[in-house]
């Protein structure tokens, strides 16, 4: 079951360089049990899998991770046309 979950669970993680290009962090400890990480990471360097498993978008002031596999992506036309209007 555990194994499983890992599976289909997307984990995430943000570095940043400087504490300076964070713009926020919100916990909310009312009604709302969500989580809330805003900054930049700059001007795009690259985008690129790691080892076939990890989308890494690495940019001038920081780099996103992102466990995910390239046939995992969708085309722009396969989205639009799941679009609720």
């Amino acid at each position: 079951m555990e194994n499983e979950m890992e599976e289909t669970e997307r984990f995430f993680s943000v570095e940043l360089k400087s504490k300076a290009d964070l713009k926020s962090i919100t916990l909310e400890n009312g009604s709302q049990d969500s989580v809330l990480v805003e900054g930049t990471i700059g001007e795009l360097v690259q985008a690129m899998f790691v080892e076939d498993v990890i989308l890494e978008i690495v940019g001038a002031k920081g780099t996103l991770r992102i466990n995910l596999k390239a046939n995992e992506l969708k085309s722009s036309e396969k989205a639009e046309s799941r679009e609720v209007k």
